[in-house]
């Protein structure tokens, strides 16, 4: 189903009595299935508002909500957020269940079997990363870390084809948060569930999300892309200052290895004469060059260490090599971080595919 609208709103507003203005004002928005949704926004633009409203935890003042291309009011409540999973900042937990009966909380209200949910949890709990001694622990005993994980899978344990998530990694330490949020990729790859994750932080919006809705002060849409093309061109002077100065950063953590065209740079093979190695190194104006045997990168040596024909006997190794799925942020961070100013592109198999300097990156920016 990816790609379809999975929830769409159209004119969806949110006025609590009493304010002057819309928490939520008019918002058009589509949600394809299979992505993950990330909302995003300064203090005060309703993208927590947006989400509760659609499990209808809020209802809104005018507007309408589809989910599967149904109004969401033509459902009676506890039929709409039986296909809906909520993981929540702080995870509320039961404290006095154990991990195993908070997983099987909603299946138990369904009414499944004993076996049937003990399997679920066991499936979840594996799924999660969560040992099985952990089941039968109570939340209390867990890392903050743990305790999300847990809050994933009993979302996830009656098989919702939506996963709401209100700032679910706020409270962990950064070490933790990316770890879990390298999980959720990584869940999200098995699942393929309709995400809508609400975050106050952006780079993890744009790490997280398939697709970035940015929200200004009263619910106003000011721009919803895919990541790269919201880094590449900003819609408005306020999305562009949201994204920050470091935008072109940014997207450095979004293009990968594959999607430039590396150089082949100076290079000799073992066994050449040094006047190919002195050619290679005048050509690219360095005084250093790449050692190869067949397709094989060895590692470099400077050109005052050759003494009649190529030889491995004088060879470093380089400090960056890449394969073509990393992305050009860790190029480049190992660039500038080498002797040489390059990093070496190498297959799965270690065969050589390359060089990429910092003009390269620059050029596959643009490109």
């Amino acid at each position: 189903m990816s790609g379809q609208a999975a929830i769409r709103l159209a004119a969806l507003t949110k006025q609590y009595p009493g304010s002057e203005r819309p928490a939520v004002d008019h918002l058009d928005l589509e949600m394809p299935a299979g992505e993950i949704v990330a909302l995003v926004g300064p203090s005060g633009c309703g993208k927590t508002t947006t989400l509760k409203m659609l499990n209808r935890l809020i209802e809104p003042t005018s507007g309408t909500i589809e989910i599967d291309g149904r109004p969401v009011d033509e459902l009676p409540v506890h039929e709409l957020r039986r296909g809906i999973g909520y993981v929540i900042q702080h995870t509320g937990l039961f404290p006095h269940k154990t991990v195993g009966a908070n997983i099987g909380t909603v299946p138990r209200l369904l009414g499944w079997d004993k076996s049937r949910i003990r399997d679920r949890v066991d499936e979840l709990g594996a799924l999660v990363g969560l040992e099985p001694a952990m089941l039968g622990r109570y939340p209390g005993a867990l890392s903050g870390g743990q305790q999300q994980r847990v809050g994933v899978a009993r979302a996830l344990a009656a098989d919702p084809p939506i996963l709401l998530m209100d700032e679910p990694y706020s409270a962990v330490d950064p070490i933790v948060r990316a770890r879990l949020q390298d999980e959720l990729l990584d869940l999200q790859e098995r699942v393929q569930k309709t995400i809508v994750l609400v975050t106050h932080d952006v780079d993890e919006a744009i790490k997280l999300g398939d697709r970035v809705v940015i929200l200004n002060v009263g619910g106003r849409l000011e721009q919803a892309a895919p990541p790269a093309e919201l880094l590449a061109e900003p819609a408005s002077e306020f999305v562009a200052d949201f994204l920050g100065e470091d935008r072109g950063l940014k997207r450095l953590a979004l293009l990968t290895v594959d999607e430039i065209v590396p150089g082949n740079g100076p290079i000799a093979e073992v066994g050449d004469d040094a006047d190919v190695a002195r050619a290679a190194m005048a050509e690219h104006h360095v005084e250093w060059f790449g050692v190869c045997r067949g397709q094989r990168m060895l590692g470099w040596m400077w050109g005052s260490d050759l003494n009649g024909t190529v030889t491995d006997s004088a060879v470093r190794p380089f400090r960056s090599i890449v394969q073509p799925a990393d992305t050009l942020r860790t190029a480049l961070d190992g660039i500038v971080n080498s002797s040489t100013n390059v990093a070496i592109v190498q297959d799965d198999d270690g065969r050589y595919r390359g060089m990429v300097r910092i003009e390269e990156i620059s050029e596959g920016m643009r490109a």
